[in-house]
């Protein structure tokens, strides 16, 4: 049962750009927040395959997404790689993609302006990929996506039901710990983050079966 109110959220930014092509196109080169000036080598638009099932949604590029453009390849990457091949899948059957897309100097926080003016370009990649499920990785993708201020240690491995895609048909949102948290503190929350990824696959089973 979701601890927010309403229970189905559904996006507030309604995709502006005609295709995929023209919102990453757009978003590759994109100046307008500071984050573009920062010392960033370039946008880390996101990766995988557009008609994915299962969308990840993290907080930002690191310095070695921010060397590749590729997100999460760095120690979190690969731990996030193991946890989806731990539900049977793998990487190229999903898509993964993060808040902002820029790293923050340092790999701060991202600050509320950055996250803002970069919300459009997620719900729109979030519209265009309509997938069944989506799993937010740690605290700021998790309130972003669920408009809450509510903790992920208090909403992970719960479904919720959202309406990200252009659709508007409803989708399912599992929150869990972001994969560098995980390698902060170890054995527990690496024993959370799996049972997490094996609600999300129970999720994404029943809406397989349900088509």
């Amino acid at each position: 049962m979701s601890l927010l109110d309403p229970e189905e959220l559904t996006s507030s930014h309604a995709p502006t750009w005609a295709s995929w092509d023209d919102l990453e196109r757009e978003a590759l080169g994109c100046t307008k927040c500071p984050l573009a000036s920062a010392g960033r080598t370039q946008v880390v638009f996101g990766v995988g395959a557009r008609d994915a099932d299962l969308v990840f949604v993290g907080e930002g590029p690191g310095a070695e997404e921010d060397k590749q453009g590729i997100p999460f390849v760095g120690r979190a990457g690969k731990l996030l790689t193991q946890l989806i091949e731990g539900i049977g899948m793998t990487r190229d059957e999903v898509y993964i993609a993060n808040v902002v897309k820029c790293r923050p100097p340092g790999n701060r926080d991202p600050e509320p302006i950055e996250i803002e003016t970069c919300r459009p370009y997620l719900e729109a990649q979030l519209a265009f990929l309509e997938a069944n499920v989506i799993m937010t990785l740690g605290n700021f993708a998790t309130k972003l996506l669920l408009d809450t201020k509510i903790g992920i240690t208090k909403l992970r491995g719960q479904e919720f039901e959202v309406a990200l895609g252009k659709s508007g048909e409803k989708q399912v949102l599992v929150p869990t710990l972001h994969p560098a948290a995980v390698l902060r503190n170890g054995g527990p929350a690496l024993a959370q983050a799996r049972s997490d990824f094996v609600v999300a696959k129970r999720a994404l089973a029943r809406r397989l079966e349900a088509r």
